[in-house]
Order: structure tokens, then sequence, then C-alpha cells
């Protein structure tokens, strides 16, 4: 056992060994191909991206200890400071006036700092009885202050359901920033370069591209600062007669509730019948008049018909 052992660690350190010898030649031809300056910026490069990526990992995991997942409650977390996180929440409410909801929740997003960024309304059916409104909206809320926005809406409307998302972009931005530091020194070396017409005409296709690079790299930035800065919130409301209850509801009280929305849905059928017949009480006097025509008209020429058989018939029967 005492020789195997031996032979074990013999073979582990014969190992290690040739690993660094292998290591020595590489960054020695490496650094004869490039120079020491590349290498040594190739290595810093890779070193900070790996360093970024082990954070992002660890990150990543202690949000989802702490939040249940990327997807989870609305509950306040704390997120690890100097990374870029997009923020999104999907929310569904109730309210009886809709109207008064949406005045008061426009003055609560301003109140914020936020705002709208689109809006959609439906205003119901003119043939119901009740005209079931409701609306949906895209509010982008400072992304320090989403929790007060969820917390100012259970205040103000019946929430139904909440949904958050958190996602971690910093490798990503990290990654286009470098790139467009890249692209921007290359265009003033590029520059530099031109130091004739003939030279500007040269690089001219060259400076285009990486312009054209740059503007793009520059765009997804701001795109990135802007979703991070301010959390996107799809917000769904409908105007309804009851609130839909938190709390599970009893057998007892799934019974009767069931009972009471069977009766309110045939009055409101009876109502919506009542509602249409009158409505369209034009087209069905003109439906009406036109059918009572046609039975008359039927009942005539069956009774002519009835006459002329009978007609026929008397003769043969005097002759007789």
């Amino acid at each position: 056992m005492k020789k195997m052992t031996a032979i074990l660690v013999t073979l582990c350190m014969l190992a290690a060994l040739l690993a660094a010898v292998m290591t020595l030649c590489f960054a020695a031809a490496l650094a004869e191909d490039t120079g020491l300056e590349d290498l040594k910026a190739k290595g810093t490069f890779v070193m900070g991206f790996a360093e970024a990526a082990n954070g992002a990992y660890y990150d990543m995991e202690s949000a989802k200890s702490e939040d249940g997942g990327l997807t989870g409650d609305t509950d306040s977390t704390v997120l690890p400071e100097g990374r870029k996180w997009i923020i999104t929440v999907n929310m569904s409410a109730e309210t009886e006036d809709l109207d008064a909801l949406m005045e008061a929740l426009n003055g609560k997003i301003s109140g914020l700092g936020g705002y709208v960024e689109d809006q959609d309304s439906y205003n119901g059916s003119m043939y119901s009885s009740r005209r079931y409104r409701s609306a949906s909206l895209t509010v982008r809320i400072p992304a320090e202050r989403v929790d007060e926005f969820t917390e100012e809406m259970s205040g103000i409307a019946n929430v139904v359901s909440t949904n958050l998302s958190r996602e971690d972009i910093t490798l990503s931005y990290v990654a286009t920033e470098s790139r467009v530091k890249a692209l921007q020194t290359e265009e003033a070396r590029l520059l530099e370069q031109a130091e004739t017409m003939a030279d500007l005409l040269e690089i001219e296709s060259r400076l285009t591209d990486v312009r054209y690079e740059l503007e793009n790299r520059a765009s997804q930035l701001r795109l990135y600062d802007n979703q991070v800065d301010y959390a996107t919130i799809y917000l769904s409301i409908d105007e309804v007669q009851e609130y839909t209850p938190v709390e599970e509801p009893t057998v007892w009280e799934r019974i009767s509730g069931g009972f009471v929305s069977s009766i309110k849905g045939v009055g409101n059928g009876l109502l919506d019948l009542l509602v249409w017949v009158l409505a369209k009480s034009p087209y069905l006097v003109i439906l009406g008049g036109v059918t009572v025509g046609v039975v008359v008209l039927v009942k005539k020429r069956k009774a002519r018909r009835a006459e002329k058989k009978a007609a026929k018939q008397n003769p043969t029967e005097e002759s007789k």
C-alpha cells in the first residue's frame, strides 16, 4: 500500500512538472509572436473576464437562494452591488371604478418618477347590461422604487397576481462596453494614420465599418442603461362588480357563492336579452311584417286552390 501511494505521488509530481514546462513554452511562443505587452493585456482581459463570470455565477446563485429563483414574488431582495439588473413585473388587478383608479394610478406613477410607456383601454360592449371595461398599461418605474409601486398598487386596487423577474446582464454589458472602448481606440488610431488624402481614402472602408459598429454598440449600451435604470411593469386592470377573494373560500362559501353567481347570471342573461330585443326592435318589426305578409299570401293561395278543386268536383256530381 505504501509503495502504491509513493508511485501515485511521484506520478502527480511529474504531471505537474510537465504542465509547468508546457505552460512556459506556450507563454514564450506567444510572447515572441505578439509581444510582451500584448500578452499582458490579453492575460489581464482573460483574468478579468473569468473573474466577472465567476462573480456572475455566485451572484446568480445567491439571488436564486434569496429570491426563490429568478421569477417570484415582489418581496424586497438585497441585490448584489455593482451588477446590472433588468427588472420586469407582471401584475393583474381589479377595481370597481376604472376611471377613479386610472386617475389615482397616474398620480402614483408621477410621484414615483415614472411614466406610462403604452396604454390600451377597452370600454366594453354596448349590448351588455354592464360595460365590463379593462385597461392594459406598460409602466416604467425607477428600479429602486419598484417595491413602493407594488405597495401603492395594493392600496388602491385589488391585486390578483404579481410576478417579478430579475435578469443579470452584467456580462453582456461589460462585453459591450469593452467593445465600444476598443472601437473608439481603433477609430482614433485609423484617423492618426491618415496623414494624407490618399491614406484617408485607403482606410475609408474600414473606418466606415468601425463607426457603424461603434454606433450600434453605443445604442445597445443606452438601451441597457434605460432597462437597468427603469423597471418595466406590465399592468392589467379589469373593472368588476365583485373582487376576486384573496383567501381560499370554504366549501359552504363556494356553494353559496356559486348559487348567487348563477342567479345573477340568469338575471343578467334575461336583462341582456331584453336589451337586445329592444335594440333590434325596428328590424324585428320589419321582419315580423314580412313574415305575416308571406303567411297571409300562402293561406290565400291555398284557399283559392281549394275553391277551384271544389268547383271542378261539383259539375261532375250534377251530371250524375
